[in-house]
Formats: C-alpha cells, sequence, structure tokens
C-alpha cells in the first residue's frame, strides 16, 4: 500500500479502534480526524483498504475494524517509537534503581513492564550458556565444606555448597581458586564446561580427589542452570481484555501458562531482522503461528550487556493494541535492564 491518503486513513482506524473498541465508520473519520478530503473519498479509500485486506466489516452496517494485515502496515509505517512521558521514565527508575540481584531486577522488570503497558509482561533468564564469567570464588565454611560462587556478566550468582569430605588445607583452596579463575574468567559458561575435566591433572595426585569434587558441583551447576524459563505478571490485564476474544480467552491463557511456548515465541523472534540490544520486534495474530494465540500480539526485545544480547522481555496482548505506546515501553525496559546488569 503506497498511497499516503489511504495510508492516512488506514492510521486513523487504528488509532480509533484502539481507543474505543468500537467499529470505525466514515463519519466518525471526518469528526474526528482533518485528512483534508470530502467524506465521499473516505468511502473510496475504505472500500479499498477493505478490498486489499487491511480493514473488515464484523457485521452489516458496523463501520471497519484493522485486520493483521492492517496493524502490521500500521506498525510497519511508524516513522519513529515515540519516547515514554518524564512519569513513565521514572516508574520504571522507581521500579528497578534499588533492586538487589538479579532475581528481583528481573521479577520488578515484568512488574513494571505490566503496568505500564497493561498487557501480560514476559521476561527471560540470561541463559548460563550464552554468559561469560565474571568471577569464580572459593570460600572455607570450616572442616570439609567450601562455598563455590559463580558470577555472571549477565548479573546471574549461583552458590553451591561442596562437601569435599575432608578438611582442606587453605593452600590447596587458594590454588583451586586461582587455577579455576585463570580458565574460567571471562569464558563463556559452555566453552567452560569443556575446559574443566583436564584441570585435576594440574595438581599433585593427592589432591585431585579434593579438586574433582569441587569441578563436578561446578559443573552440575552449570547443567542444572542451562534450563530457559522465564517470569510473568500482568495475566489480569489480560482477562481485563476479554472482550478482544470474540472466541474464548481460555486457549490464550492456556498457552501463556506453558513456559515452552513463551519461550518459543521468544527465541523465534530473536531470529527476526533486526534483533538487538534495544531493537523492537513484533509480531501480529497469524504472523505467531500458534492456534492458541490467533487473537493476541507480541511485542519484544532484546537485552544484555556490552551490546550482546543475554535475554528477552515483551509483552503479549490482544491484537487491538496501542502499538506505538507499547512498543516505546518494551524498548525503554530493555535498555534499562541492559544498563543495569552491564553495571
Amino acid at each position: 500500500m503506497s498511497d499516503e491518503r489511504r495510508l492516512a486513513v488506514l492510521r486513523a482506524i487504528v488509532e480509533d479502534y484502539v481507543a474505543t473498541r468500537e467499529p470505525v465508520g466514515s463519519k466518525v473519520l471526518v469528526e474526528r480526524h482533518s485528512l483534508g478530503v470530502s467524506p465521499a473519498t473516505i468511502r473510496n479509500d475504505m472500500a479499498v483498504l477493505e478490498e486489499e485486506g487491511y480493514i473488515a466489516q464484523p457485521h452489516t452496517s458496523a463501520g471497519r475494524v484493522p485486520t493483521d494485515k492492517g496493524y502490521r502496515a500500521f506498525v510497519d509505517r511508524l516513522a519513529t517509537v515515540k519516547p515514554l512521558s518524564l512519569a513513565e521514565r521514572r516508574a520504571i527508575s522507581t521500579l528497578l534503581d534499588d533492586a538487589t540481584d538479579l532475581d528481583d531486577v528481573l521479577t520488578r522488570t515484568v512488574r513494571a513492564l505490566a503496568q505500564l503497558t497493561r498487557q501480560v509482561a514476559v521476561v527471560q533468564y540470561p541463559s548460563l550458556s550464552r554468559a561469560t564469567v565474571r568471577h569464580v570464588e572459593l570460600v572455607p565454611l570450616g572442616g570439609p565444606r567450601l562455598l563455590l560462587v559463580l558470577i555472571t556478566d549477565s548479573g546471574r550468582v549461583e552458590q553451591r555448597t561442596v562437601d569435599v569430605g575432608q578438611e582442606v588445607p587453605e593452600d590447596l583452596v587458594a590454588s583451586m581458586r586461582t587455577r579455576i579463575a585463570a580458565v574460567s574468567a571471562g569464558a563463556r559458561l559452555d566453552a567452560l564446561v569443556a575446559r574443566l575435566p583436564s584441570l585435576p591433572e594440574e595438581f599433585p595426585p593427592h589432591e585431585r580427589d579434593v579438586v574433582r569434587a569441587v569441578l563436578r558441583v561446578l559443573e552440575e551447576s552449570l547443567a542444572g542452570q542451562r534450563e530457559e524459563r522465564v517470569v510473568l505478571a500482568g495475566t489480569a490485564n489480560l482477562a481485563r481484555s476479554g472482550l478482544d476474544f470474540p472466541q474464548s480467552i481460555s486457549p490464550v491463557l492456556e498457552a501463556i501458562e506453558e513456559q515452552v511456548v513463551l519461550l518459543r515465541l521468544l527465541g523465534e523472534m530473536a531470529d527476526d531482522a533486526g534483533a538487538a540490544t534495544g531493537g523492537v520486534q513484533v509480531r501480529i495474530g497469524r504472523e505467531l503461528a500458534h492456534d492458541r494465540l490467533l487473537e493476541t500480539s507480541v511485542v519484544t526485545s532484546g537485552y544484555g550487556t556490552g551490546g550482546e544480547v543475554v535475554a528477552h522481555l515483551g509483552v503479549l496482548g490482544p491484537t487491538r493494541m496501542d502499538y506505538p505506546t507499547t512498543m516505546a515501553a518494551v524498548r525503554a525496559v530493555a535498555r534499562y535492564v541492559s544498563r543495569i546488569i552491564g553495571g
């Protein structure tokens, strides 16, 4: 669709329908928008938009509503993602600034997104397999017990207690700490797993059992954290939009309860063109290719450190969505989280 006037008519229909949930007629467009043409011209433009599949008439004598194709044309032609207001930026700052660790950051993040967009918010935990090591620490706890602490560049902290079955001399603890740091500093977690098996050979034979016990716990910690997971908030927002789901809202609620569905969507959208830290991706209706989500849209963005995406966050809601505001909120929150974890 290249006709700028028809694009303006489509934009007006989308904005009015999102605001009112009522089908939009030509008379309303003339009254609410300065389109600079006669009502007859607007009716002709609407007829062409309907013929081309951008709008549809839900029932006889009704106005028109946007289709998935119409929403897509609207989103694709947004010149820029509008900035958040000062009040909205302050709300994000207030919610996130005092977060104490990664779990707290993501819990606050998902709440902030749900409040700003009034949609279902979803935040993916950074995968340890994609993270790099910032620091590994070994702390004696007395007797045969050590505390193993792993800190990643994404801000994730893993702590495991290791019982090696015998008293551990301080010089051995220091030696293990030094050598583990040497092979792990700056390494990706998946690469670190491959480096660990040969490490015991660098120690005298009588110390290797202790070293293997420590490395075994480290490997178990890495393996246990490879499972992807997400945190959700705002499901009640979706329930309040029940009128936007004429068939039934139940399939949508069932789908978002299945983390595998959300993780698959986030993964697929991460592969979309332009996916990057702070970039925004939008999939609308049938573009989601999931039977239970045909009446929804998903807006996502990556977050990470040093310009590298470590995970994604976003919102899911009905296709009748305020796309400019939602896209702005998702982008702003992703950038804010990136600054926090990159801190």
